[in-house]
């Protein structure tokens, strides 16, 4: 019986099996992922000092100025604000009206809802203010009888100015009154002043923080052009968009973040450098005010704000450039 001399079957290899990776796994290497972006970012700006310096400076001289002047606009509108209670009608009533009538019409106006309070001055009263303030008192004892008319100040509630002409038209109606004063010229001046103080803060909030935007959007697109062959290198061996973009995402955050910071310490060394001729400037105006910091929601929102304008040119820069990287085979 011949012998089988067929050499025996050889094994074919086995083929690559894909691995499974559980979502917890996958999380701890985000998670991961994230802490090295961070860190990688801050190394980066550690590394390369002056730049990071120069770029966070720029930041920070943007976001400053509009911070600056709206904690002076602050300060300036809490100075004002009892200015305003200063704003009074000056109610003229007709001669042969009688002090009792006068005083009654004061209790009557104080029962108004826009009325904060009355003062009542009578023509005796009046008459003896003016010979004290004129010194004309001679003359005026001359006269056969008082000129002078009743007088009731009135003290609206709501200075606005619409507010206050409403109540003057309402008072001149009355039959018992000849004429009711309002200077409000003043108050209108100082809400035009203000308001439009407000409004170019704004405009320019607006505007240095697009310019922050893009330093941000230059300052990554350099970044990714000096990492394009480690780019490359990332994605052949696979590493997603998303993996690229992470690291620059939070450099831009960092970055954006640090310029608020230092925006903050810009605006406490002026204010702390104007505060002594602000004060000086106040106390001589008989003012008990005093220049005061940043609140503390400004403090925690500005380097919030910033580093979420850094995040966002980092995210367009990436966007716009990341897609022309890819490697050439």
């Amino acid at each position: 019986m011949a012998r089988n001399t067929r050499p025996p079957r050889q094994r074919r290899p086995a083929g690559a099996r894909s691995a499974r990776t559980s979502v917890g796994d996958r999380l701890t290497a985000w998670r991961q992922h994230h802490r090295d972006s961070l860190r990688d970012a801050l190394g980066r700006m550690a590394r390369a000092p002056t730049a990071a310096l120069m770029t966070v400076l720029v930041i920070a001289i943007a976001l400053a100025l509009p911070a600056g002047l709206a904690v002076l606009m602050d300060n300036a509108r809490a100075i004002t604000k009892g200015w305003d209670g200063q704003a009074h009608l000056s109610v003229f009533l007709k001669l042969d009206t009688a002090e009792e009538r006068q005083r009654a019409l004061a209790r009557e106006w104080d029962g108004f809802d826009t009325v904060a309070r009355t003062e009542v001055i009578t023509r005796g009263q009046a008459l003896e203010e003016f010979k004290s303030l004129s010194g004309f008192g001679d003359v005026l004892e001359a006269l056969p009888d008082n000129p002078l008319p009743p007088l009731i100040v009135v003290y609206p509630k709501d200075v606005a100015p619409g507010q206050v002409e409403a109540l003057q038209r309402r008072l001149d109606n009355l039959p018992e009154v000849d004429n009711a004063q309002l200077d409000v010229a003043w108050v209108r001046r100082l809400h035009a002043i203000i308001e439009l103080g407000d409004r170019m803060i704004s405009v320019l909030t607006l505007g240095l923080a697009l310019a922050v935007v893009l330093v941000v959007v230059n300052t990554v697109r350099l970044a990714i052009e000096s990492r394009r062959e480690e780019i490359v290198v990332i994605k052949i061996v696979g590493g997603t968009d998303g993996f690229v973009r992470r690291p620059f995402l939070y450099s831009g955050f960092c970055v954006g973040f640090a310029g608020g910071v230092l925006a903050l310490i810009l605006i406490s060394v002026a204010l702390w450098w104007l505060g002594g001729p602000i004060d000086e400037l106040l106390r001589l105006y008989e003012s008990e005010h005093s220049l005061t910091g940043m609140n503390p929601s400004t403090v925690l929102v500005l380097p919030l704000f910033s580093g979420t304008l850094g995040l966002l040119g980092a995210w367009l820069a990436v966007s716009r450039h990341l897609g022309d990287i890819e490697p050439q085979f």
